[in-house]
Order: structure tokens, then C-alpha cells, then sequence
């Protein structure tokens, strides 16, 4: 009989909680769930905040929350998985931190919660209640870590970087009003 001790509680717990609000979130995107616009709205809604193209961006962004949520609420591959989030995460923070940190404001409160949660997943590891200790951590080396996390950071860069440079074109030339 194997023991688990109250960090491999912890990690369960902490896995499937944030791994199943990912999972919820991403197949809105991507399915239409949960009063989600599935790809076709979530798409023009990722065109008006910046990302195109649209479509291609709501499915990315789906697909890292879903599959990466999937992923980490069941213990598996835990270092892509957690990275996945963790880029979505990081994506949705750009749209909100013109709105400050409270989510009540619209800020970036929320993505910054989950993303974090996943980062600190992805550098602990799952705990010995996964899929990934059950199969001997095959894609969960220590290795797979900082070249996940490195991966993702270089393209939300890019991702994040692109946008931010169209919604600065988009708003050259417009004047804001001189007098109410």
C-alpha cells in the first residue's frame, strides 16, 4: 500500500481545480460551451482586442486552455501543459492591464491568478497522484521544464508583441477630443 502525503493531496487538489476552470474556459473559445462564441465569436472578439487573425487566435487560445487544462488536472505532461496555460494566461493579462489588477475593473487579477497557478504547477510537478507518476514522468522530465516555460515566453513575446504593435497603429492619427 502506497502513502500519499498531504503535498500530493495539495497538488491533486490544486490541479484539478485550476486545470478544470482552464478546461471550462478554453472550451468556451473553442466549443461554445458555458455561453462561450465557440471559434467563430470568440474569433471576431480576439480580432477587436487586437489578435489576428481572429479565428486562429480563438483557436490557440482555446486549445491551450483546454488541452492544457485537461493535461494538468489529470497529471499529464505537466511541464507543456502548465507552459500552455501559462502563455494563454499571459495573452488575456494584455488585454486587461489597461484595466488595473482588480478583475471587478476588468483588470488582470483573474489571468494573473490562473497563470501563476500554472507556472507554480509546471516548476513543482504534478505530485505522485498523476498520470505522470504512473507512467513513470515519461514527458515529465526535469529538462522539459525551463525549455517548456522558455518556449512559451519567446512566443507570447512575439504574440503579445504583434498585438500591441497593431493597436498602436490602429491608433495613430486618432486625437482625443480637446474640449468635453
Amino acid at each position: 500500500m502506497k502513502c500519499f502525503d498531504r503535498r500530493d493531496l495539495g497538488l491533486l487538489l490544486l490541479r484539478l481545480g485550476t486545470g478544470g476552470v482552464l478546461a471550462a474556459h478554453g472550451s468556451q473559445k473553442l466549443l461554445g460551451w458555458f455561453g462561450g462564441g465557440g471559434i467563430e465569436g470568440t474569433g471576431r472578439a480576439m480580432e477587436a482586442m487586437g489578435y489576428a487573425p481572429g479565428r486562429a487566435s480563438a483557436t490557440a487560445a482555446g486549445l491551450a486552455e483546454a488541452g492544457g487544462g485537461m493535461l494538468l488536472a489529470l497529471g499529464l505532461a505537466t511541464p507543456a501543459a502548465g507552459a500552455a496555460a501559462v502563455g494563454a494566461m499571459a495573452g488575456a493579462a494584455a488585454v486587461h492591464a489597461p484595466n488595473g489588477f482588480f478583475a471587478q475593473a476588468g483588470g488582470y487579477e483573474y489571468a494573473a491568478s490562473l497563470g501563476l497557478t500554472a507556472a507554480g504547477l509546471t516548476v513543482s510537478g504534478p505530485g505522485r497522484l498523476s498520470l505522470d507518476h504512473a507512467l513513470g514522468h515519461a514527458v515529465n522530465r526535469s529538462w522539459m521544464v525551463p525549455a517548456a516555460l522558455a518556449a512559451t515566453a519567446a512566443a507570447t513575446t512575439v504574440v503579445v508583441g504583434a498585438r500591441n504593435r497593431r493597436l498602436r497603429r490602429a491608433a495613430e492619427g486618432r486625437q482625443e477630443p480637446l474640449f468635453d
